[in-house]
Parts: C-alpha cells; sequence; structure tokens
C-alpha cells in the first residue's frame, strides 16, 4: 500500500473495465471487419477460395499480433489518420 493511499477507501476494479473486447481472439472490430470481408467474398461474390483462406490467415495473424498488445487495432487506425507530413516530394 502507498503512501497516497486513505486507509480503508478502497474500491474493487473488475477485470472488464481494463481488457480490450476479444472476438475470436482478436480486437472485436477486427474480428467483425475481418469476418465481413470473408464472408462478402465468399458467399458474395462466390470467390470462396480466396474469402475463405484470406480471412483465417488474416485472423490467425490477428491472434498472433493480439497476444503481443491487445490494443493493437485501436493503434493501427490511430496511425492511418495521422496526416502524411513528409510526402517524398
Amino acid at each position: 500500500m502507498s503512501n497516497s493511499a486513505i486507509e480503508g477507501l478502497e474500491v474493487p476494479l473488475h477485470l472488464s473495465l481494463t481488457q480490450t473486447v476479444l472476438l475470436g481472439g482478436v480486437p472485436r472490430t477486427f474480428g467483425i471487419l475481418n469476418g465481413t470481408t470473408a464472408l462478402v467474398l465468399g458467399l458474395g461474390l462466390h470467390v470462396w477460395w480466396l474469402g475463405f483462406p484470406l480471412g483465417l490467415v488474416l485472423h490467425t495473424a490477428a491472434v498472433a499480433l493480439t497476444g503481443l498488445d491487445p490494443d493493437w487495432f485501436e493503434i493501427f487506425r490511430a496511425h492511418m489518420k495521422q496526416p502524411v507530413f513528409l510526402d517524398g516530394s
């Protein structure tokens, strides 16, 4: 207990308030996006030989990334919203 804590004033914190919501072992938004894309390719466009294996490979890679950092997809989304300052021209 640290010196700044007040004696008798402790509040239990549930783990669900601090952990990322996962769907199938990946962040929820990525899981929905990946599943929707795989289903659109496989069932909607009848390119099942591409859609389902691609969705499985992306899901497996996302599970590995989630094991390293559960917030990787939110970081990726924030990175994609950053403006480009050095355009190279």
